[in-house]
């Protein structure tokens, strides 16, 4: 199994409702497809520097999981068909990157308490 972290932009025109179901969406992909998800994250409403489907902000959301690497085709085609996601970005994570997403976790955790 390797280790991935996806960013994605949900538009910012849905409701709190129709975003937790898009985040539930994919939770379950990973997990129906053998993946563990080690955290996720949402980073809430941003603004964009330029505007992305003529819209100038976008919620964001990370998921840092394990996967096999033959799911992850799959995983990006979903995000292509859902007219919900506006953009994403899917990375494969290497030793020194997983233990610096552990230690920014950490530092995540620190501030919230």
């Amino acid at each position: 199994m390797n280790h991935y972290e996806a960013v994605f932009i949900l538009n910012p025109v849905l409701s709190e409702e129709q975003i937790k179901e898009a985040v539930k969406k994919y939770e379950d992909f990973i997990t129906s497809n053998g993946g563990e998800i080690v955290a996720k994250e949402n980073w809430g409403l941003k603004n964009f520097a330029y505007p992305i489907q003529n819209k100038k902000s976008g919620f964001y959301h990370l998921f840092d999981f394990k996967i096999d690497g033959k799911s992850i085709t799959p995983f990006e085609t979903e995000f292509r068909r859902d007219e919900r996601i506006m953009r994403y970005l899917t990375v494969k994570l290497d030793k020194h990157a997983e233990a610096w997403a552990v230690k920014r976790r950490g530092r995540i955790n620190k501030k919230s308490k």
